[in-house]
């Protein structure tokens, strides 16, 4: 059993109610206990950059868990709410993306990406959002314009 549970406990009760300061604390006693725990790395990069605005801290610390632990979601999450944090939203989408993709569609996911995520009108306006061509046509405007982005950038 992982020594540092108990901490982690107290890190997440802590971060629900709102404390941050003290939710860091406890987060980092855990990963101090275990240093390869992904969900610890995680949280304590979330809180680091919700407590001491260190995005660059907060990203290496998630982007290891993801590394260590790449079908959680909740490591996808913790990423994505640091990118918002630090007002880089396109990067908290890609990285929703990822998630779903790494995660088999997990509904928080769907959740935060349309928290922050604008939509697109359908394709075809005079037929509702779900109807098979808006889909499929939709799916294909997806793709098209990733590609030209990617040749853009």
């Amino acid at each position: 059993m992982d020594a540092g549970i108990s901490d982690f406990k107290e890190c997440l009760k802590h971060f629900r109610a709102g404390h941050t300061e003290q939710a860091l604390l406890c987060a980092r006693r855990a990963l101090n206990i275990a240093p390869k725990n992904p969900f610890y790395l995680s949280y304590a990069g979330l809180l680091a950059s919700k407590v001491e605005q260190r995005v660059d801290v907060a990203e290496m610390l998630c982007q290891e868990a993801i590394g260590m632990r790449h079908n959680d979601a909740q490591l996808y999450l913790n990423l994505a709410e640091v990118y918002r944090n630090a007002q880089r939203s396109e990067e908290a989408i890609q990285v929703l993306e990822r998630g779903l993709k790494s995660t088999g569609r997990d509904f928080r996911i769907r959740r935060a990406l349309e928290k922050i995520a604008t939509r697109r009108e359908p394709v075809f306006s005079s037929l509702y959002r779900g109807h098979p061509l808006n889909r499929i046509f939709g799916k294909f405007r997806h793709r098209l314009l990733g590609r030209l982005l990617k040749t853009v950038k």
